[in-house]
């Protein structure tokens, strides 16, 4: 049966994770760049705007993207405070202006000492950290460093501290970190390995995950994520949330 669900799933990744998969999802927002920081910070905005319908979801990132003028790198550290007032009326569901404000001053304040955003997740773990939880959790701790962080921003940045999925930030680090010959997942940040990855669980993934019994935690949080990955690496322990597609895919189509 095991072999029989993994072949399964390897057709459905090989079915999904191509070219195509990119138009219709946010990932197709840092696709719109080839600058390495440009394509984390859109990278790191889409994945955090990242609910509600797709097609919402990448308008909003492009009105943001238009925003910074479609160069975020340079925007985020050139731009005058003036520049600001763009943003007051930018809104996706609960994500609002202050939010948007507070995520634009930290970018600036961490590229002026940084080159890659990688390094506000790698610095926190080890090539023998299993997985990435320890890089999330330093992650938002730095994130909300700043004296004037907003308290309700705190929620857009989940952490495995509070046993969230961290779906989000999961699905970026996919982004980042995973490196494959199909061009979906951009493969740019070399410090954490593919193998410590935890998969990103949305309710397309839970429930088609569900019905494939590979997870059996009945809520979903840090450790159901972390379950389903582990299931997952039984089929590849290098690199298991390349199944995130066909489950992701599944689930969106309705197949199962």
């Amino acid at each position: 049966m095991q072999v029989d669900l993994q072949s399964f799933l390897d057709e459905k990744v090989a079915e999904y994770n191509r070219p195509a998969f990119i138009t219709n999802d946010p990932i197709s927002i840092p696709h719109r760049y080839t600058t390495k920081q440009d394509i984390e910070i859109a990278g790191l905005f889409a994945a955090v705007l990242a609910w509600g319908q797709r097609k919402t979801i990448i308008n909003k990132c492009l009105e943001l993207m238009r925003l910074m003028d479609d160069t975020p790198y340079e925007f985020i550290r050139n731009h005058q405070e003036t520049d600001l007032k763009r943003f007051l009326s930018f809104k996706h569901r609960t994500f609002n202006a202050t939010d948007t404000l507070y995520f634009i001053e930290f970018l600036r304040q961490f590229y002026q000492q940084h080159d890659s955003l990688e390094d506000a997740f790698a610095r926190f773990i080890t090539d023998q950290a299993k997985t990435t939880e320890k890089a999330l959790i330093g992650f938002r701790n730095l994130f909300f460093s700043l004296e004037f962080a907003p308290a309700r921003t705190s929620k857009h940045i989940s952490t495995p501290a509070a046993k969230s999925a961290c779906k989000r930030l999961n699905m970026f680090l996919r982004w980042m970190v995973r490196t494959d010959d199909k061009g979906v997942d951009f493969g740019i940040w070399k410090r954490i390995q593919p193998s410590q990855l935890v998969c990103p669980c949305d309710v397309h993934v839970e429930r088609v995950a569900r019905h494939l019994k590979l997870i059996q935690r009945p809520q979903l949080d840090w450790q159901t994520a972390v379950e389903l990955t582990q299931k997952l690496s039984q089929f590849d322990a290098n690199d298991p949330v390349k199944y995130d597609f066909a489950l992701f895919g599944l689930g969106v189509e309705g197949v199962l």
